[in-house]
């Protein structure tokens, strides 16, 4: 029995998290836009602090785990 908790997880927060899917911070004209499609370095960079802080936020405070 596997634990599958992180990699459901990760796999919907990286898609749901990629910058100017959803919405993008910083965006070139204000402080949050939504679906854009472009991206730059400092987006990516607070998308990648996002994620990490809601993947610990998922595995290590809340602990979810999906047993299959």
């Amino acid at each position: 029995m596997a634990d599958w908790g992180a990699v459901v997880i990760a796999v919907l927060l990286f898609v749901l998290l990629s910058p100017g899917l959803l919405f993008q911070i910083p965006s070139k004209e204000r402080l949050v836009d939504f679906g854009n499609q472009k991206t730059s370095g400092v987006s990516i960079l607070i998308h990648t602090f996002i994620f990490f802080g809601l993947m610990v936020l998922f595995m290590i405070i809340i602990g979810v785990h999906i047993n299959v």
